[in-house]
């Protein structure tokens, strides 16, 4: 029975191409690095990547991809997966998904309303799953919504069949094959519609994009996320776990406390680095230029965002 109570692996998810920088006169609230929008290139990447199967505890799996990380809890009741990837990934996450266990998907989770978490909705609901998320998360895929940065893209409003059926304002605690799951909403941090998942007997946290393991996060501005915002959720996180909780982020291997301290701690650096810049009348092409991020790079800077784009989304909100 099924009872509900309100209450990467290392991915190459796009190839970036060079960077533009925004005009310096630009009003300081749209300064933004410009780039070509990595949105088409995410749709390719997904239909062919590798889709990896990592088996944590309690029957409690995690496919890495192309797009946002995939837990999977298996049992009588049927599957219970929390975000759906990229649409164009659909025929590898199956097969994945097929491999794990014969059980029906019944159960799907949102962790925010971005596209490469929300893309195979769909076709997860019409595989007979309801779909459940934050109430911001259905009102971003109820209409039209256009995101800057590096993605420079506006998503149309998703099928009816991709719109979370089940929505919730702030806290939500689900039962399903023997397993307790608390859902909590974040306050405002890479969206205003994140949300953490914890199955409780197993101890792992799914924390969506509010946490990146080794890579920049990108920060969406145009949906209520801001760099203090992803600091706070990023306190909130480790606050949320012990030494011994196994942590899945939204991108990146699966990690620890001691990931979360260190996502936290490279956020706070070089926010504080940025502001200082900032505060010195910089422009942001002198910011970018100054290397505020170099420290990280060589680890953090080769994926999704690079260093001048992580850049200029830290100076945006600074």
């Amino acid at each position: 029975m099924i009872s509900t109570s309100l209450g990467m692996s290392r991915r190459q998810f796009v190839t970036a191409g060079s960077l533009t920088v925004a005009a310096a006169c630009l009003d300081p609230k749209h300064l933004i690095a410009q780039t070509a929008s990595i949105v088409p290139g995410a749709f390719k990447e997904a239909a062919t990547a590798k889709v990896t199967i990592q088996n944590l505890r309690r029957n409690v799996s995690v496919l890495l991809g192309a797009g946002g990380n995939i837990a999977v809890l298996t049992g009588p009741d049927g599957k219970l997966v929390v975000d759906a990837e990229i649409v164009t990934a659909r025929p590898n996450v199956s097969a994945a998904l097929a491999k794990i266990s014969a059980d029906p998907i019944k159960q799907l989770i949102n962790t925010h309303w971005h596209f490469d978490h929300t893309g195979g909705n769909e076709w997860v609901h019409q595989a007979g799953a309801s779909i459940l998320a934050h109430e911001k998360t259905r009102e971003h895929l109820s209409k039209a919504t256009y995101v800057g940065g590096n993605f420079q893209y506006t998503f149309p409003a998703a099928p009816a069949g991709a719109i979370p059926s089940t929505v919730f304002v702030d806290e939500y605690h689900l039962h399903i094959n023997n397993t307790t799951l608390a859902l909590k909403h974040y306050v405002p941090a890479h969206t205003d519609s994140d949300i953490s998942v914890y199955f409780a007997e197993a101890d792992i946290l799914h924390t969506g994009d509010t946490f990146w393991n080794r890579d920049y996060p990108f920060i969406d501005y145009w949906t209520g996320g801001s760099i203090d915002g992803q600091i706070r959720a990023a306190e909130a996180n480790i606050a949320k776990v012990t030494s011994k909780t196994i942590v899945i982020p939204g991108h990146g291997a699966v990690g620890g406390k001691d990931d979360l301290i260190l996502f936290r701690d490279v956020l706070v650096d070089i926010r504080e680095k940025v502001a200082a810049l900032k505060k010195q009348g910089k422009p942001l092409p002198e910011v970018i230029a100054a290397k505020p991020t170099a420290r990280y790079d060589a680890v953090w800077g080769n994926l999704f965002q690079n260093p001048a784009n992580f850049t200029a989304l830290v100076y945006q909100g600074v």
